[in-house]
């Protein structure tokens, strides 16, 4: 019997070969895309996913301002933050935070569906979200990966 073809591989950051891809989040509902964000930094769709390693890519979302919320989301959902003192709670809806800064509602969706340890934080820094189409990874070359596809 070849035990040879038994061994479990697991991929370390020596044996990843990480990637540089670009999603265009024109139209995509922010659910839909932030899973779809978070998979492909976390690696799953790769062969040799290992949970505890960071084996994703390199991902750049653009057209951040051009996400959609369905329902009444725009009006009802609420992102909660607080500033360290007592009653320091505050509420912001998801209008009030797509005019303010729309790049933070994004990377909010896709920080919630990491993991919430050191890999994730690593995880984290590997999405760069920008408003427009316009980025600064044009030497990286990445690959375009449409979102009606997945």
């Amino acid at each position: 019997m070849n035990t040879l073809s038994y061994k479990t591989v697991s991929a370390n950051k020596t044996t990843v070969n990480k990637e540089w891809v670009i999603v265009d989040a024109e139209g995509a509902v922010l659910g839909r895309l932030a899973t779809l964000v978070a998979s492909m930094l976390r690696g799953k769709h790769k062969t040799n996913y290992t949970p505890h390693v960071d084996c994703g890519d390199n991902v750049i979302v653009i057209n951040s301002e051009k996400v959609v919320l369905t329902g009444e989301k725009w009006d009802d959902k609420q992102y909660v933050r607080h500033t360290g003192y007592p009653g320091g709670q505050k509420f912001t809806t998801a209008a009030q935070m797509m005019k303010k800064n729309p790049i933070r509602l994004v990377e909010n969706a896709v920080k919630g569906m990491l993991p919430k340890n050191r890999l994730g934080s690593e995880l984290y820094r590997n999405l760069h979200v920008y408003a427009g189409t316009v980025h600064p990874h044009e030497a990286q070359k990445p690959k375009k990966i449409e979102i009606k596809n997945k």
